[in-house]
């Protein structure tokens, strides 16, 4: 990282970052071919990272390209606040952000996939104790980054 004054490397501080994030970006690459989707997400903290727990349909191009290549890059921001005090080239915006990278599949067991969605629900404030419609159950794929580095940067 460039500034290292806005390095943040405190692992409390990064999962606020995830707990106030309502979203986090997924970059796939595959025959040179970029691609970026954001979903919604639900994590927990296991040893020195987060592991990362998203949904989707059984069939699109993420899941395509992850199959070819699950070496992912990841991204969350939030805290945004403009700044806007001075001539505009002085303007600026408050945030913190993470990205980072890991090794995304799908979750194959049911108590994993129940697990995930129970994760990503909880990250948006509800509980599902682990009951879910089994119609949507199983006609959705749970998919769990694990995260082998990360970054946090902030600006205040």
């Amino acid at each position: 990282m460039r500034r290292k004054d806005r390095l943040v490397a405190d692992s409390g501080e990064l999962a606020g970052y995830l707990d106030s994030a309502d979203a986090c970006r997924l970059a796939f690459a595959v025959a040179g071919e970029p691609y970026i989707v954001t979903l919604n997400f639900g994590y927990e903290w296991e040893g020195d990272y987060p592991v990362l727990f998203f949904h989707c349909a059984k069939q699109g191009r993420k899941l395509d390209m992850m199959r070819l290549n699950p070496r992912v890059c990841f991204q969350i921001d939030t805290g945004h606040e403009l700044m806007a005090e001075g001539p505009f080239c002085d303007w600026g915006m408050r945030f913190s952000s993470i990205v980072g990278y890991g090794l995304l599949g799908e979750v194959p067991d049911e108590e994993g996939r129940k697990k995930g969605l129970d994760l990503i629900v909880r990250h948006f404030g509800g509980d599902s104790r682990g009951q879910f419609s089994n119609g949507l159950f199983h006609a959705t794929t749970v998919l769990c980054l694990q995260v082998t580095e990360m970054t946090g940067k902030r600006k205040m």
